[in-house]
């Protein structure tokens, strides 16, 4: 099967994101199971934590490297938070218990208009301040705070619940090595491979990658609803 693609794309980079899109797929779908019909999976604490860790880790890696192919950062970012916040207001109708605080989205848009501001900074000092972030982040996941207002730094109080959470510290440091991969791989905007494979199934859903993520939850919810009028789970 041959997918429509458009000739400025680097291949490898919606190849990667695929693969990161499909694990996401799967780490959601056994928490619809195991969240709206408590179907024992052990998600937080074994090999499905750590699969819904990874995939999340090479959208934040691979955006960072898009973000130096991008004409105007600060206008993806906003767009991308703007959908975020659509998701936490979407979420807390259906879980206000659970809604989405401050997550993936939410932590993308952020820092690409936090990325449009530092564009221009050598990779010595990205490098050092990717892992100040980082350093940071680990810090505050030991400290609890009793207000709300710093959820995106990653200072949670003891009640804090969220269905998606990734804050600014330690993950933006994340984006940042992204931005420096980038920067050190991509400075001709074009594919390192010399075979291209763009036509790849992979690639197809990785050029498509936001589009799916936004409708993957309800197709599945109804999915496994309808199954489950028929075939009670």
């Amino acid at each position: 099967m041959m997918y429509k693609i458009q000739s400025n794309r680097i291949w490898e980079i919606d190849f990667l994101r695929g693969i990161a899109i499909i694990l996401m797929m799967i780490f959601h779908f056994l928490f619809d199971l195991s969240n709206f019909y408590n179907i024992k999976i052990p998600l937080w604490n074994n090999f499905w934590y750590y699969e819904g860790k990874l995939s999340a880790i090479l959208f934040i890696i691979l955006s960072g490297i898009s973000s130096n192919l991008s004409k105007n950062n600060f206008k993806r970012g906003i767009k991308i938070l703007g959908i975020g916040l659509f998701l936490t207001i979407s979420s807390f109708l259906i879980m206000p218990s659970k809604y989405i605080r401050f997550g993936i989205l939410h932590l993308l848009g952020t820092s690409m208009i936090l990325y449009h501001f530092l564009n221009g900074l050598s990779l010595n000092l990205i490098f050092f301040l990717s892992i100040i972030v980082i350093i940071l982040g680990i810090i505050f996941d030991f400290i609890i705070v009793d207000t709300y207002f710093f959820i995106p730094l990653g200072l949670i109080h003891n009640n804090f619940i969220s269905m998606d959470y990734y804050p600014i510290l330690p993950w933006f440091g994340v984006f940042l090595f992204g931005t420096i991969l980038g920067k050190l791989f991509y400075k001709e905007k074009k594919s390192i491979f010399h075979k291209n494979y763009s036509n790849d199934f992979l690639c197809f859903i990785g050029r498509h990658s936001l589009f799916i993520y936004l409708i993957h939850q309800p197709v599945f919810l109804i999915f496994l609803e309808l199954t489950n009028s028929l075939f009670p789970l």
